[in-house]
């Protein structure tokens, strides 16, 4: 059979445009009514998605934020893996992606909050690592200022090392729970661990047998030089954000190159760029509702997202000027700011441009037509190997991904790139992924 793209569902409550809770296809409340949430897990479940992909915002607003802060709906959201455990109770296929920070976590207990998801959901969580980009989240946990860039992915990389040797140390058939012997575990079956590194040490082993795929998929969501590095030595599966088909073709292939420098086989990393699908049940109908969500985007909330991304304070330029200069000591999401900076050059955009531009798009690829136009588009990447499947950003929710799983689904499916039906239950076997034995590096 011929590859078959993966498609994530990215949910932000209300969708990812930041004016999509004012328009009327989407529920202004979402952020904090775990039913509305459920409906769109179920929703993307229909659409046979192989997971939703959740993401986790902090609000660091003060006086320089609350501009922006005030007319967007990050500042009412649910914590990741409570969400997520709630989900695993009431989907029945569909995979669970949360992020949790390196930077602000500690290795054994997200060991044990996610492979605990993934014995809950029968195999279906996954991990998405991040070190954070907002400079300004430190506050949060007391500490004086953010870790530096550099610094933040080496530690990520010892984090990650962690959390694998705590989901692997039992072997497989350790628990054999034998009531007439009276021995719970075999103590053969421990794989205990012992772990020094430059910024975190950790031993012993966890409180949880292995799941029925093994230990949650690792997940990276990142795209600057430490972070490719990264994605390559740990990563099974990689959220990207490229502008064209050449640079996310080239973006893949450096990774498939690093990943058989260090032994790994590229097939066991799936590259899902991040894809931002204004879908109308027309080309017009699309057009439509790109000039309706402009028109509902307040400058105070575009300048505050184009100023984070790119470490820039915007207030007081005139909206029809260029970008000015971006800091070249930026701490924040530093591959981010790169793209949005070339971008920029390259397409001669104003601040308005690319304001209204990330608004939606947050820098990501953004199609907009009808479901023929954006299968066409997503086909052509998928087959010219620029991505492994997509992270899907609907602009409302639930409106956009209603359109996507009643018009777009049909028409890959009707090309024989999507599935007609799931074929397995864990997150791995969506992903065909293959299950790891206990200590395999990924």
């Amino acid at each position: 059979m011929a590859p078959q793209m993966k498609l994530a569902a990215f949910l932000l409550p209300t969708g990812h445009h930041a004016a999509a809770w004012r328009h009327p296809g989407s529920d202004p409340d979402a952020g904090s009514n775990f039913q509305r949430q459920l409906e769109q897990a179920r929703l993307a479940e229909r659409g046979l998605f192989d997971a939703v992909f959740i993401a986790d915002f902090t609000s660091s607003i003060d006086e320089a934020t609350i501009d922006g802060f005030r007319r967007m709906t990050y500042a009412a959201s649910f914590e990741p893996l409570t969400l997520l455990s709630a989900l695993a109770a009431t989907t029945k296929k569909i995979g669970l992606i949360g992020t949790v920070s390196t930077t602000y976590s500690v290795p054994y207990h997200l060991a044990r909050q996610f492979l605990s998801l993934d014995q809950i959901s029968g195999g279906r969580a996954g991990w998405n690592l991040v070190t954070t980009a907002n400079v300004k989240e430190s506050i949060h946990y007391g500490r004086p200022s953010h870790v530096p860039h550099a610094d933040r992915y080496r530690q990520a990389r010892e984090f990650a090392q962690i959390v694998q040797n705590f989901w692997d140390s039992w072997d497989d058939d350790a628990f054999q729970r034998d009531t007439e012997s009276g021995e719970f575990f075999t103590p053969e079956g421990r794989r205990p661990f012992d772990f020094k590194g430059e910024f975190l040490s950790a031993a012993g082993q966890i409180d949880i047998p292995r799941s029925p795929q093994g230990r949650p998929v690792l997940v990276q969501a990142g795209s600057s030089e430490p972070g490719r590095q990264l994605a390559a030595e740990t990563a099974e599966m990689v959220f990207t954000a490229q502008q064209t088909l050449e640079e996310a073709k080239a973006f893949r292939l450096d990774l498939h190159r690093r990943m058989q420098e260090i032994g790994r086989d590229p097939a066991s990393l799936k590259v899902m760029p991040g894809v931002y699908p204004l879908v109308g049940r027309t080309q017009m109908e699309a057009e439509d509702l790109r000039a309706q969500l402009d028109d509902l985007t307040h400058p105070d909330v575009g300048l505050f997202l184009l100023g984070g991304m790119t470490g820039t304070d915007l207030r007081g330029l005139p909206l029809d000027g260029p970008l000015p200069d971006a800091p070249a000591d930026f701490n924040g999401n530093r591959s981010r700011q790169t793209l949005l900076v070339e971008m920029a050059k390259r397409r001669n955009m104003t601040l308005r441009d690319l304001y209204l531009e990330v608004s939606g798009a947050r820098g990501h690829w953004s199609i907009y037509g009808g479901p023929k136009e954006i299968a066409d588009q997503l086909e052509e990447w998928f087959v010219e190997g620029a991505a492994d499947g997509f992270n899907v950003m609907p602009p409302i929710l639930p409106q956009s991904l209603e359109l996507f799983v009643e018009h777009v689904v049909p028409e890959l499916q009707r090309r024989g790139l999507f599935r007609t039906a799931y074929e397995g239950s864990t997150l791995r076997e969506h992903l065909g992924l293959k299950r790891p034995a206990p200590g395999e590096t990924p």
